[in-house]
């Protein structure tokens, strides 16, 4: 998912991963699925069948931790924030974990062609110091419609199927 807004200062685009469900919707799936496996372990443990409890309190526990994981996966970020002097890419979930600032003048855009037709292109912005990959994590129409921001606003300085460029 990309959005954007422009303000005085510039444009900032901020791209994340398509969530399709919130981390409530998941617990309440969870929920959803333990009552029943819960119920009937605890009624076949009743008749004996004991073993079959720690069985489904351990798949319900490794479906809590990969719903959990891939939650905690989607809520990542990058802001790129394009200003008259500098671009500035931010990543991270909630705070920003790294950081990038590059001179605006020396800023450029590496494409490199999708190589099927359902993914997207590969993006990064570059300078003589830094390549930074951007909206690695996107769909196909996302990383389109990132690449139509980042082109408006920066020139492309590479486009081939060969875009690395070595510094």
């Amino acid at each position: 998912m990309v959005s954007s807004e422009r303000s005085v200062s510039g444009l900032r685009i901020i791209a994340r991963p398509n969530h399709s469900s919130t981390w409530q919707a998941n617990q309440l799936v969870l929920l959803a699925l333990a009552v029943p496996s819960l119920g009937v372990g605890v009624i076949l443990a009743i008749y004996g069948a004991w073993l079959v409890l720690p069985f489904a309190g351990l798949e319900l526990s490794a479906l809590g931790w990969a719903l959990y994981r891939v939650n905690r996966k989607l809520q990542f970020r990058q802001i790129i924030t394009l200003s008259e002097q500098d671009v500035c890419i931010d990543e991270g979930r909630t705070a920003p974990v790294r950081s990038w600032r590059l001179a605006r003048h020396g800023t450029a855009l590496a494409v490199t062609p999708e190589k099927h037709p359902w993914e997207g292109p590969r993006l990064a912005v570059y300078s003589p110091d830094h390549r930074v990959p951007v909206g690695d994590f996107l769909n196909r129409d996302d990383a389109l419609s990132l690449l139509g921001l980042l082109r408006a606003e920066i020139r492309v300085g590479t486009s081939s199927p060969q875009a690395q460029r070595h510094l």
